[in-house]
């Protein structure tokens, strides 16, 4: 068995080496010089790496063989052609209504001018797509893009790194305020095949900036989608980030988050996982700079067959640095769920404040969960904790709901729901936070009658 898993990874690489080349082919040498290097140096890493499989230990509760076997298409046709207004409509309605100012719109990967806004940006701030970036100031891009999200132990990212061609780009100067929240907004579609997007942000805030982004991920098809952001939070700027994902439950979505903070920096993030048939979420987050400080919460919920795979990855490398995690799972139905969370203590960040927590819930007696926090620690003056919790409702409190004349499904919804609350209610982008809360309360009322 485990030479027939094999050989159908080694046929999924030979399919995507046969892309690249076809890709290579039509990029004609147009890009910049550094690009064309990453880009090689992906593949060709990629070409070494090969798919993971579960004998590696950071796959091996997630079994990604549908994604290596599955055929898959690059996009095709103009992105603004891919996707009609009702449904575009349809998306805006269920994340943000007409709260999006700043609204960035990436069809398979691909920026939708046509279908973009930014009508309260600031006028030194930049929000564009990564293609017309490339083009006009390369030397911007230079710096950072391929600097954070590093693949030589990452097949994915380097799979996104060798086909990096379009995406966003936001760019906020020194001691720039962004009030407004900025929307990218990713759309998976689907043509005669399943498609094949790899979306790349690359998000640099420099010093004394402040931004908030929002990434959606929505749509369906049953395709694939590989995603890498890399944000740059520099010294005392401070960046509120928002990730929502809802694809279709047929949908396959591989997602890489590279996060550097400066000194006296602060990043905040909330991811938000409601679809996908087989997800993954890497977080990776370096505390560069003595000072800052880095949030990360997470909800996710899945039922039927849904597999929700989420790895953080928390490194203190400067001394009086804080983090802040608690990611929530809910699950229902024969879903899984993995949360592998790490946090890393160099031996010079003294005086750090790190604390850890993965709770779960589950709604069956068929769902399961694999839950890994860890800590590793070099350094002596600290204060690190972690745990992780796995249960199921509480009779009591269901009954104690019913007793007051509230049938026993809304009862457990709403018990269900206050536990989602407890990380929903941490955005601060009002808009996005009620919105997601309508979300998962359809989510319940679906999975739990």
């Amino acid at each position: 068995m485990r030479v027939v898993a094999k050989q159908r990874l080694d046929e999924g690489v030979d399919r995507v080496l046969a892309l690249y080349s076809q890709f290579e082919e039509r990029l004609d040498g147009r890009d910049p010089s550094f690009l064309h290097r990453l880009r090689r140096d992906a593949i060709d890493r990629f070409s070494e790496l090969g798919f993971p499989s579960t004998r590696h230990e950071e796959w091996r509760f997630t079994n990604i063989a549908p994604i290596a076997r599955g055929d898959f298409e690059p996009p095709r046709g103009r992105p603004e052609n891919r996707i009609s207004g009702p449904d575009l409509e349809s998306i805006r309605i269920n994340f943000f209504a007409d709260s999006a100012a700043n609204l960035l719109v990436l069809v398979d990967g691909e920026y939708a001018l046509g279908l973009s806004s930014m009508d309260a940006l600031p006028a030194a701030a930049t929000a564009v797509g990564l293609a017309d970036a490339l083009a006009a100031t390369p030397e911007a891009l230079e710096p950072f893009l391929g600097r954070l999200a590093g693949f030589s132990d990452a097949s994915f990212t380097a799979l996104n790194s060798a086909f990096i061609a379009d995406g966003a780009f936001i760019h906020v100067p020194r001691g720039i305020v962004v009030e407004e929240p900025i929307f990218v907004l990713n759309v998976s579609t689907s043509g005669s095949r399943p498609t094949l997007a790899h979306p790349r942000t690359l998000v640099v805030l420099e010093e004394h900036a402040q931004a908030s982004v929002v990434e959606i991920y929505a749509g369906g098809g049953g395709g694939f989608t590989n995603a890498v952001t890399e944000v740059v939070v520099g010294d005392n700027a401070v960046c509120d980030h928002v990730k929502a994902h809802d694809e279709s439950e047929d949908a396959f979505h591989v997602a890489t988050m590279q996060v550097r903070l400066g000194r006296s920096s602060s990043f905040r993030s909330h991811s938000i996982t409601l679809g996908g048939g087989i997800v993954r979420n890497d977080v990776r987050a370096v505390l560069d700079g003595e000072g800052s400080e880095c949030t990360l919460n997470g909800l996710y919920l899945a039922s039927g067959q849904q597999l929700v795979d989420n790895h953080t990855y928390i490194d203190h490398a400067s001394p009086h640095c804080n983090s802040h995690e608690v990611y929530h799972g809910i699950l229902g139905g024969h879903a899984a769920g993995v949360f592998n969370g790490k946090i890393m203590v160099r031996p010079d960040a003294q005086k750090t404040d790190a604390k850890q927590t993965n709770r779960t819930l589950l709604l069956s007696p068929d769902a399961v969960i694999d839950t890994k926090p860890q800590l590793e620690i070099f350094a002596d003056d600290v204060k690190c904790t972690h745990g992780a919790t796995v249960g199921q409702l509480d009779d009591e409190a269901v009954f104690y709901i019913q007793t007051r004349g509230i049938e026993k499904a809304a009862a457990k919804n709403i018990l269900t729901l206050a536990f989602a609350r407890e990380i929903i209610d941490r955005i601060n982008i009002n808009s996005v936070q009620q919105r997601l809360q309508d979300r998962v309360f359809a989510w319940l009322s679906r999975v739990q009658g």
